[in-house]
């Protein structure tokens, strides 16, 4: 590609900060409201007029991975999102009662208020519309970094950094080793989430599960239907958010690259398209959706994969069998390893029998039992040759399957937390994130309500 060389100028700079938290998903509100919590001036930088990126943004249904089967692992901030959607939720709060161990369903809309809540009651700034663009880097540390809104371009400045973009874009950008998808490059496929409404809530529970496990489901009707070319997988996941409400993880988009920006917008037109096709497809296929309509489908992807930032350590599969403990965890997990397959899998899997699918995703996914966790290293957080940059959610230092289990937003709002945290100590001293005190880290955690062994 040609280049072409900016001239030289000012841009305005804002150096006023402690912290900095690029990114507004379900790590960087986290992080934020710790880093401000522990009194660090903060600044949020969000490309979109909302945080909580996935939840609220990209219409996730739901937060995955809160517990281990027996107890609530995700606590500290993550514990006060869970309350916070079950105070604004009637179904979800009585739906808890019943079954305190069930994954949080998420209405976007109580969700941005629940993080709008926290981040503003922490004492942290937010510039929504602020996309940061590049960064001002050298001698093994972040100086600036340069981000555009409708004032143009402008430069801030913080004694620390916590990348929490999802694709490690500051971190990257600043020369911090990655590694990204497969051995050749490969990514798992994105998602685009939706919702539908006005579904008869009676005929759907007296139905077929529009789950793919069930053979009357819709979905390997709309699969064997030439009227539906986009459903060509079976892949379909939803959750109850509201009276007639139902939001799905249904299907994916194929060999999509969410750092190139031309291969993201290919697939949210597809995305777009794939989901009008569902909705159709249920009205034909199942009576409940008879009168149902597309209310929303998500303004971001559902990304699942790109950069992981190699940090001082790097969690792997082998961490994940062993259900391993470190003296530096930050946090605890209990998601499966989730790899989300190929074009040519996923339609493969569609000509197999339910009994054959059940077999193979129960060898993939490598669930653990009850009770069962592993941690994840704080050094995990801290990208190799920067001294003032941390990293959270889903980019952080790990292998590519381990990737797998950590991405998930429930994971995501506790490395924000702690990265946060860890942000506003180092700010606090000589701003190098890895001579944070590890111990005093965790401590600080706990006494914010961390599940911390």
């Amino acid at each position: 590609m040609p280049r072409y060389t900016l001239p030289a100028r000012d841009i305005p700079l804002d150096d006023n900060w402690d912290v900095i938290v690029a990114g507004g998903g379900p790590a960087a509100r986290p992080a934020a409201t710790s880093a401000a919590r522990q009194g660090a001036k903060t600044l949020l930088l969000e490309a979109s007029g909302v945080l909580g990126g996935m939840g609220t943004s990209g219409l996730v249904p739901w937060f995955c991975g809160y517990t281990d089967g027996e107890k609530i692992l995700a606590r500290g901030l993550a514990e006060t999102v869970r309350q916070g959607l079950m105070a604004g939720m009637p179904l979800l709060k009585k739906t808890i009662e019943a079954n305190p161990l069930y994954a949080p369903s998420i209405d976007p809309e109580v969700l941005k208020r629940v993080y709008d809540n926290m981040v503003l009651g922490a004492g942290a700034r937010v510039l929504f519309h602020t996309q940061v663009c590049s960064v001002d880097s050298g001698g093994g540390q972040v100086n600036a970094v340069i981000a555009a809104n409708k004032t143009g371009l402008a430069a801030f400045k913080a004694k620390v950094y916590v990348d929490c973009t999802g694709d490690g874009d500051l971190a990257a950008w600043a020369g911090a080793p990655f590694e990204k998808g497969g051995e050749k490059g490969e990514l798992q496929p994105a998602t685009m989430c939706f919702i539908i409404a006005n579904i008869d809530e009676y005929g759907l529970a007296a139905g077929p599960r529009v789950h793919y496990y069930d053979p009357d489901s819709p979905i390997w009707k709309a699969i064997r239907s030439d009227k539906y070319p986009d459903i060509i997988e079976p892949h379909a996941c939803n959750r109850q958010i509201g009276p007639g409400v139902w939001g799905f993880n249904t299907g994916h988009v194929f060999d999509v690259d969410n750092t190139d920006p031309a291969s993201t917008t290919k697939a949210i037109f597809h995305g777009r398209k794939m989901a009008a096709q569902y909705r159709d497809a249920f009205a034909e296929f199942h009576p409940a959706f008879a009168n149902s309509f597309l209310a929303a489908t998500g303004s971001m992807l559902g990304v699942r994969e790109t950069r992981r930032i190699m940090g001082d350590y790097v969690l792997v599969a082998d961490d994940y069998h062993a259900r391993r403990s470190f003296p530096d965890e930050i946090c605890r997990n209990a998601y499966n390893i989730d790899i989300h397959s190929s074009k040519e899998t996923s339609i493969a899997a569609s000509q197999k029998t339910i009994e054959e699918l059940k077999a193979a995703n129960a060898k993939a996914i490598c669930s653990y039992g009850p009770g069962e966790s592993y941690g994840v290293p704080y050094r995990c957080l801290t990208p190799k040759g920067l001294r003032n940059v941390l990293v959270a959610g889903r980019c952080i230092s790990t292998d590519r399957r381990l990737n797998g289990s950590v991405r998930i937003m429930a994971c995501c709002l506790t490395t924000g937390e702690a990265a946060g945290c860890a942000a506003a100590m180092a700010a606090a001293a000589a701003s190098d994130v890895h001579a944070v005190d590890t111990a005093a880290l965790r401590q600080t955690l706990k006494s914010h309500g961390a599940w911390l062994p």
